[in-house]
């Protein structure tokens, strides 16, 4: 008898026992104690059997779910994992000026953080100076205020580039930070080489989903572009762009949309950066991404899993990809900030341990958990170290770190992650054949899709139908928080103007708007990268408010058309 028979006879006698099960123990069980409902789903609306057995994983072959550090990469991209070492405890600060957020940097790296992850005030992200009336009563409030290379340098003052990897999340005003960052880089000695980290850039998932932009869309692609063509010949360690999904799950998509979305984006970054002539092999292996690690447990292991073995194949398959690097989908996580709760706050605990597990057992290359009072404002100081002793308990102690993608071969994952792979290979064709991401950027269809699901959840958390603990269900009527939230400083605005203002008064304004009108002529011919002149200006004194008006003065601004 050879193997294969042997198996298919297995396989027969199994969906026999499963059929007599149903019809025998379950129908009686069921028919004296009914089940809580009649149809169980995911958070995402997929289909949730009563039980999984191998019949859910007969035609899988073996190949796609492979070995770790090997193609498809479904058990993850490297092939030692955690047993290397854990990942990146990346817990995100901001808020004040630059030598307050450094404060809090120095704060956390003693407490055992193992990467720094930067948040930027809204002014700084929307391009506009301090000083700027858009500005007003936001300067330092959400984030870090940063105007200057001289901000820059405060921001990471004592902190060695070369030994700890820094993350800047900001998407609109992205290469203008990369500039700068490279700027104080080069000041301080460091090798551009060997520094490492990310600015997050992704300007696509902008227009779908978390409306942060400046410009329109295609001159805005375009130094995503020159950022990733630059770091790809000078920044051999650096990742110039963080595809994000994190948002568009934070602006209320569902898990499938957030992995199909971002790999639709991705697409046409690496479109636009193939023309160029660069070699897909000479850049892929340094793009990253960044997603959400959410509340449905086994959902988002799956997620995870499916979008490392899409990945892999688009690059393969369809870029033609040779270097196993160029294929290993690297991605830091964030628990999601949108379960967190005021009401009975504390339990924010919780809910951020399971979904850092989830990202843990999923394959995560960096973390951030949430801090327990993120419903109420920048978190405390307490707040995050508990946080941060979250992801310690979780490696040191939890031992789950010990064996690679643990949860290989459950029925359940191995089914749900063949699930997810079908249904974003279905999506991203769907967007091909509509026109591509940026025409459908334009008609809204990304926006719809976003907001449909999100009505949707709201309707069945208002309803009862999805349980939120705190909120409507396990009510404490009683329950008023008494909590010591993160202060803002009235004097952020005024220290912060000194600094801009110095800025001003020693620079040398003639050199400074002769490389202005540079950038402005190279801005109108897209086949120069920007970034070498925005070195230039930061390091000349240009702030942020200088550049963004002078890219506006060449590509005007972006409206978004309304979706109904």
């Amino acid at each position: 008898m050879s193997e294969r028979t042997r198996r298919n006879g297995e396989l027969e006698s199994l969906e026999k026992d499963l059929r007599e099960w149903e019809g025998a123990e379950v129908a009686a069980f069921v028919q004296r104690q009914p089940e809580r409902k009649d149809d169980f789903t995911t958070i995402g609306g997929f289909p949730l059997k009563r039980v999984y057995t191998a019949l859910d994983v007969a035609d899988t072959p073996l190949e796609e779910v492979g070995l770790p550090g090997r193609y498809p990469f479904t058990r993850g991209p490297y092939p030692t994992m955690y047993r290397g070492r854990h990942w990146t405890m990346r817990q995100i600060a901001g808020f004040g000026i630059a030598e307050d957020t450094n404060q809090r940097f120095r704060y956390l790296i003693e407490q055992g953080q193992t990467g720094i992850s930067t948040d930027f005030d809204m002014p700084t992200l929307m391009g506009y100076d301090s000083d700027h009336p858009m500005s007003e009563g936001e300067v330092g409030r959400e984030g870090v205020a940063v105007d200057t290379l001289a901000d820059m340098e405060a921001l990471y003052d004592g902190i060695d580039l070369e030994k700890i990897s820094v993350s800047m999340t900001i998407n609109p005003s992205a290469w203008i930070m990369l500039a700068m960052y490279i700027a104080m880089a080069k000041k301080r000695g460091f090798d551009l080489n060997k520094l490492s980290g990310t600015i997050q850039a992704d300007i696509l998932k902008e227009y779908m989903a978390q409306k942060e932009w400046i410009y329109p869309i295609e001159p805005s692609v375009r130094i995503c572009r020159d950022c990733i063509t630059y770091c790809a010949e000078n920044m051999k360690r650096y990742n110039p762009i963080n595809i994000s999904g994190y948002h568009i799950n934070e602006a209320g998509s569902s898990s499938l949309q957030e992995v199909a979305f971002t790999m639709a984006s991705t697409i046409t970054y690496l479109d636009e950066v193939t023309k160029t002539g660069l070699d897909i092999d000479a850049f892929a292996p340094r793009l990253s991404f960044f997603f959400v690690c959410g509340s449905d447990f086994f959902e988002e292991i799956a997620k995870f899993r499916a979008v490392r073995r899409v990945y892999a194949k688009i690059i393969k398959e369809r870029y033609g990809a040779k270097d196993p690097a160029s294929m290993r989908l690297r991605f830091h996580c964030q628990t999601a900030a949108a379960t967190l709760t005021k009401p009975q706050y504390k339990i924010n605990i919780v809910r951020t341990g399971l979904q850092a597990l989830s990202a843990v057992l999923g394959g995560a290359q960096s973390l951030h958990t949430n801090g327990m009072d993120e419903a109420f404002a920048i978190p405390t100081e307490e707040a995050m170290q508990i946080a941060l002793r979250t992801q310690q308990i979780i490696a040191e102690e939890t031992r789950v770190a010990d064996v690679i993608d643990p949860l290989g071969g459950s029925y359940y994952v191995e089914s749900l992650t063949n699930e997810y792979e079908k249904k974003i290979f279905e999506i991203l064709d769907e967007v091909d054949e509509k026109g591509g991401t940026i025409k459908l950027i334009n008609e809204g269809w990304f926006q719809r899709h976003i907001s449909d699901f999100a009505y949707e959840t709201a309707l069945r958390k208002q309803s009862g139908e999805d349980p939120v603990i705190g909120v409507n269900m396990y009510v404490d009527p009683d329950d008023d928080p008494d909590i010591e939230i993160h202060p803002y400083d009235p004097e952020t605005a005024t220290k912060q103007l000194a600094r801009l203002n110095r800025v001003r008064a020693e620079r040398d304004d003639a050199k400074l708007q002769s490389l202005i009108e540079r950038f402005k002529a190279e801005a109108k011919d897209d086949s120069v990268n920007l970034i070498p002149v925005t070195i230039e200006m930061v390091e000349a004194g240009a702030s942020m408010g200088d550049i963004v008006e002078a890219g506006r003065e060449v590509w005007g601004t972006y409206q978004e058309s309304p979706v109904f």
